[in-house]
């Protein structure tokens, strides 16, 4: 492990100097020990670099709040390290990273294998859920519901003392490092893009994965060009720690024949045979002189408001609620939620000036004073989910109440209370 500067990862690296570069992420919630049964035998032929994700393993408390960004601080890491080239493989949201430099930084990996992955992970109110239960009760929730996530019941019964570490590993993560994940895989959506990866894949999932499933991993094999599909059977979300010995064996098979070519000053190992790099396309010549460069291309046109609206409101109000006001939306009533979507969401939240906390409690305290009850349930549960706590909310509807009265803000705190039980009690 090494010191960790800021915007970069903590890591570990073992194997053979002089050998090509392996990258390995993790899944939320767990530390690069969850690579611990695969790393003897790929050190063996690899230079095995592992990360923990923010606020994971002791890693610094800085949150990342997408995909990309963990992306960039992958990178910058490997640029401090001199790594320009590797293969990769991600769990989870370590799956995620992956494909996210496959698509950004195609030219710097090798091959690919996403585990446990998805173009797009459930839904983005779940993820933004378990936010919400994070803020209200701390990391013990995800910790105690980690097994039945990441394992077969079978195999929780029978290793007591892995599930213990599963438990420990999640509870001892920071909160706002976990929320800011949870927000990064609710926005993670590449299911459009998937066709432009490149890189040699191979879709690895445990049989028995009820996060992402084989659906999802079929759904990556048939958008990804030639990827390749693994189901391990006996596993669920982790298969890694599960099955290591099978999932050992595919990634050694999958690393050993489709790399694609030797990296820069670094032995290929003896069972990789890389094809001939493709010929680098010549630059591109310079202007003439006397030739006059074409005047800049025109600003990129503003996005549509009702676009920019729609997407502001189901981030904000959720995907079920928004699908819920679209779908009663009739010919007589459709016109007016097309205005309110283009005006209230395209138009004043999108706007610099306030963050969506401020602009979320002004909501509340203007519904509690109009008495709008349905909008003001709605409106808790996006507040919530903007990062408001249950006891700001609370302070929100009495300073309310001081200028618009006991009953409405009596009507409000009874509302808002149902709401915000709802919400930030643990599932199962």
């Amino acid at each position: 492990m090494s010191e960790t500067p800021k915007n970069t990862l903590q890591y570990r690296v073992d194997g053979p100097k002089d050998a090509p570069v392996l990258v390995m992420g993790p899944s939320l919630g767990t530390t690069w020990h969850m690579w611990d049964r695969q790393t003897p035998e790929l050190a063996g032929s690899w230079r095995v670099f592992r990360f923990d994700l923010p606020g994971h393993g002791g890693a610094p408390a800085e949150p990342a709040h997408s995909v990309a960004e963990l992306g960039d601080r992958l990178i910058a890491t490997l640029d401090g390290l001199g790594i320009q080239r590797f293969g990769y493989v991600g769990c989870s949201i370590g799956g995620a990273i992956g494909a996210d430099l496959a698509l950004r930084h195609p030219h710097r990996i090798a091959s690919l294998a996403l585990v446990a992955a998805s173009p797009r992970f459930g839904t983005a109110d779940e993820y933004r859920q378990r936010g919400v239960i994070v803020r209200a009760n701390g990391m013990d929730p995800m910790a105690r519901s980690a097994p039945e996530r990441w394992f077969t019941a079978s195999y929780a019964a029978a290793q007591p003392a892995i599930v213990e570490w599963a438990v420990q590993m999640v509870r001892t993560t920071d909160p706002a490092c976990y929320i800011a994940a949870c927000e990064a895989l609710a926005a993670f959506d590449i299911r459009a893009e998937l066709g432009r990866i490149a890189v040699p894949t191979l879709a690895l999932v445990g049989a028995e994965d009820r996060v992402t499933g084989p659906g999802e991993a079929r759904t990556l094999v048939a958008g990804i060009p030639g990827a390749g599909l693994a189901v391990v059977p006996g596993a669920s979300h982790l298969a890694p720690v599960e099955q290591p010995a099978a999932v050992t064996d595919l990634l050694v098979r999958h690393f050993s024949t489709a790399w694609q070519e030797t990296l820069t000053s670094i032995a290929v190992p003896p069972a990789a045979v890389p094809p001939p790099a493709p010929a680098a396309a010549p630059p591109a010549p310079e202007a003439p002189a006397d030739v006059v460069a074409p005047a800049p291309a025109e600003p990129a046109a503003t996005p549509d408001a009702y676009e920019l609206g729609m997407r502001i409101r189901r981030e904000v109000l959720g995907d079920a609620h928004v699908d819920a006001e679209t779908a009663r939306a009739d010919d007589f009533s459709g016109d007016f939620d097309a205005l309110t979507t283009r005006h209230t969401w395209g138009d004043v939240w999108s706007r610099g000036g306030l963050d969506r906390r401020t602009r979320a409690a002004v909501a509340l305290a203007a519904l509690t004073t109009g008495g709008h009850l349905d909008d003001l349930a709605a409106h808790t549960r996006a507040a919530l989910r903007a990062g408001l706590t249950p006891d700001e909310i609370k302070e929100v509807l009495l300073q309310t109440g001081l200028y618009c009265g006991a009953p409405a803000a009596g009507a409000a705190f009874r509302t808002a209370g149902a709401v915000i039980r709802e919400e930030t009690t643990p599932r199962g």
